[in-house]
């Protein structure tokens, strides 16, 4: 292999849980709510879907559904998609669903999984180029650079900044023109079997990972090292 995609959400990194992003901008705007009620509201963000990283809906309202299914597209989608979700959720101030939005492109709102700088770090040693491919609607390159990663990517191709989305094989050919390789020596890693898997048709080997908490998965990525001789 000549190169490696990762996805960000999920594969390199894992966004807080619910309760942990809406205590934290609570606690930016001075704002308490009593305990059983923030848990409440916490688990009905979680299951309206509104943590962009997070759980999918449960149920999509369906004045949403157009938006939803193009969301990373554009950033105004994205932004749309997630806050109309929220709304679905009862909060104390109306300002708070804009600012929920806002918490989750900060570099706070993100965990490096324990083996990202370790396996990205091994892939500059061997030559290998790296590429982040993303689904999102936001700049996500203060997050690599706040927690040390971003040394070590070689190009990234975010949705939005394309018009396209994974699983569309256009942009894993965006990712691979700009590290200047052919799609047949290059192993593409993520956690969705859909959107990742969409590099499998333009001749990219693919890796799945296990979207799950940081702390549940300390190694994930390492078997990449053994992919790619």
């Amino acid at each position: 292999m000549a190169a490696v995609l990762f996805d960000f959400s999920g594969t390199l990194f894992r966004i807080e849980s619910t309760e942990a992003w809406l205590r934290a901008v609570l606690a930016e705007r001075g704002l308490a709510l009593p305990e059983p009620e923030l848990v409440v509201s916490a688990r009905a963000l979680e299951a309206a879907g509104a943590l962009p990283g997070g759980a999918s809906p449960a149920r999509l309202p369906e004045e949403l559904a157009a938006v939803w299914g193009i969301r990373d597209e554009s950033a105004e989608l994205h932004r749309a998609a997630y806050t109309g979700v929220a709304r679905q959720v009862p909060l104390p101030e109306p300002a708070l669903y804009d600012a929920l939005y806002e918490r989750h492109m900060t570099p706070a709102a993100w965990t490096p999984y324990a083996d990202a700088v370790e396996v990205l770090g091994a892939l500059r040693e061997r030559g290998i180029s790296v590429g982040v491919v993303s689904n999102i609607g936001w700049d996500l390159r203060p997050v690599f650079r706040e927690h040390g990663l971003d040394p070590y990517v070689d190009a990234y191709v975010l949705s939005y900044e394309h018009g396209i989305q994974k699983p569309d094989p256009r942009l894993f050919k965006v990712a691979c023109d700009a590290l200047g390789v052919v799609p047949n020596d290059v192993l593409m890693v993520g956690d969705d079997r859909h959107a990742d898997g969409g590099a499998a048709a333009l001749g990219c080997a693919v890796h799945f990972v296990d979207h799950l908490p940081v702390s549940r998965r300390p190694d994930g990525l390492r078997p990449v090292l053994g992919l790619i001789g």
